[in-house]
């Protein structure tokens, strides 16, 4: 018996580069540098039009400062949000730009900034640092976001990329171990948007590992989905139908992981990039930015 059909093609190797093409946004999006050139442009213009405070220091560490965009309303729920860019590059400074649409949902803003990999100011720096670098950043906003208006104890926290990587460790983490006099339940709700939860394929990605220098016990410690469901939190997850079949596989991984129950919301967000998702957070009437909100009212 003959068929027309051709053979059923072998999956592709999962080489180096297989890891690379997976994962290097900036290949993918060829205009990335463009994106990056209207949120600076955007972060420019609020900073300079929007009431705010800037380079607060959080610790004493590399980069260890944050800017905050009060609500209109003191009592406010607090949006703490965290930038991406693979825990190597940019700044809290290329972000301004999402403050406006949170504080049209009622929120006091907060940016935080923390050192880049491989080193910061002469100082080795590895994601495990940056992930106490935001535990500091978020004990200090429970302790001093009143006086900017803010309610401690209605923080939530947004991050794109690397950054939504870092809010899923934030919500997972056991308050007081970082320290005994912090509520356990100082974040309750997280959005990650293009987030990452399982490291150990990034470490296989050459182009970002060589400034991330990875080990296995660093991908355990900071793998959110490969630690148990934190209880009684809530975390929303989106990646864009553009991206990555990889990124696709992450959003939906944290979902299967730690449940419907923690996970409620995992959608793939249609026509979106890596790089074109985030503005979709500050367009009013968008899928995520009524997530968003929704979220903060939770």
């Amino acid at each position: 018996m003959t068929s027309n059909s051709a053979p059923a093609q072998p999956p592709r190797a999962r080489t180096s580069a297989w890891y690379d093409s997976m994962y290097n946004n900036r290949a993918l999006v060829p205009d990335f540098a463009d994106h990056f050139a209207r949120w600076q442009s955007a972060s420019q213009a609020v900073r300079k039009q929007v009431a705010c405070t800037l380079d607060i220091a959080y610790g004493d560490g590399v980069n260890e400062s944050l800017d905050i965009f009060p609500a209109a309303k003191p009592h406010a729920p607090v949006v703490v949000f965290i930038h991406g860019g693979y825990w190597r590059s940019l700044d809290k400074s290329d972000h301004s730009f999402v403050a406006p649409a949170l504080q049209a949902m009622g929120a006091c803003v907060v940016i935080v900034n923390y050192a880049l990999c491989p080193s910061t100011q002469g100082q080795v720096v590895t994601v495990p640092d940056i992930a106490l670098q935001m535990t500091r950043a978020l004990a200090w906003t429970h302790q001093h976001i009143a006086a900017h208006g803010g309610d401690p104890g209605r923080i939530t926290l947004a991050g794109h990329s690397a950054g939504g990587h870092l809010a899923a460790m934030l919500l997972g983490t056991d308050w007081k171990q970082v320290h005994s006099k912090l509520p356990v339940h100082l974040v309750r709700k997280a959005l990650s948007i293009s987030g990452l939860y399982d490291l150990n394929s990034v470490r296989k990605a050459p182009f970002v590992q060589a400034s991330l220098h990875l080990t296995p016990k660093q991908v355990r410690q900071t793998s959110p989905a490969l630690w148990t469901s934190p209880r009684q939190r809530t975390l929303f997850t989106v990646v864009g139908a553009q991206e990555s079949p990889e990124f696709v596989r992450q959003n939906r991984l944290i979902h299967q992981t730690w449940g419907p129950r923690t996970v409620p919301v995992c959608e793939v967000l249609a026509d979106c990039n890596h790089f074109s998702v985030l503005p979709e957070l500050t367009r009013s009437g968008s899928r995520l930015n009524n997530l968003m909100r929704q979220l903060i009212a939770l």
